[in-house]
């Protein structure tokens, strides 16, 4: 197993294995922060749209780490029933914390996107990035928002990932690469050579280069 130098050459490593998807009609969607700058060499090796996906997972009353569902953009909201029944939470206590959530996730798209409309995503193979997966919650909240957005085929991109997790995954999502599944898998860092976090501001230069390459 080799490191990845950084982001970006892990989006570059990644891209390799997704050129057989070239000839459907894909959107890219990055998982911020992270998962942008990969998501980025992605959509450029492919030549297509690269937006960001934002979600906010709903947790459960008392225990917020525990995701009983997530929200995203245009009013989409995805339930676990199964940890809704296991945490015994109410309708009430769903729409509570979606409450709470719809105002940060709000004002992370006006960050990130500052006013440009979101990629429709109806009827595409949407392709979504992150730059490692260890639990797998957030990667399997994004799958479901993007199926709910209209997605026809959702694919799970990432250069590293704990094995049991991606096999989970592969029950979510319709195609699930991974670059590097680790036999002994602690956290996404340690297989980068540098991994400093994603600042706000990256993000936003790369969905903005990214637009100007497609009206270009």
């Amino acid at each position: 197993m080799t490191e990845f130098r950084d982001r970006v050459d892990a989006g570059r490593r990644l891209a390799e294995r997704l050129e057989h998807l070239g000839d459907e009609d894909v959107v890219v969607l990055g998982l911020p922060r992270g998962g942008v700058p990969v998501a980025f060499e992605v959509a450029r090796r492919l030549r297509a749209p690269l937006d960001v996906i934002v979600i906010r997972k709903l947790g459960v009353p008392h225990q917020p780490e525990l995701a009983m569902g997530a929200i995203g953009e245009g009013g989409v909201r995805v339930v676990n029933d199964q940890v809704v029944r296991m945490a015994g939470a109410s309708e009430a206590e769903l729409d509570a914390a979606q409450r709470r959530e719809r105002a940060e996730l709000e004002a992370r798209v006006e960050r990130f996107r500052r006013g440009r409309s979101r990629v429709p995503l109806t009827g595409r193979t949407v392709v979504l990035v992150d730059d490692g997966v260890a639990t797998g919650a957030t990667a399997r909240a994004a799958c479901r928002v993007a199926r709910a957005q209209g997605a026809d085929r959702v694919v799970l991109a990432v250069p590293v990932g704990s094995p049991d997790s991606i096999a989970d995954l592969r029950r979510v999502a319709d195609e699930v690469v991974c670059v590097q599944e680790p036999e002994f898998f602690h956290a996404v860092g340690e297989w980068y050579q540098e991994f400093s976090q994603t600042p706000d501001e990256e993000v936003v230069e790369l969905l903005e280069r990214a637009a100007r390459t497609d009206r270009g």
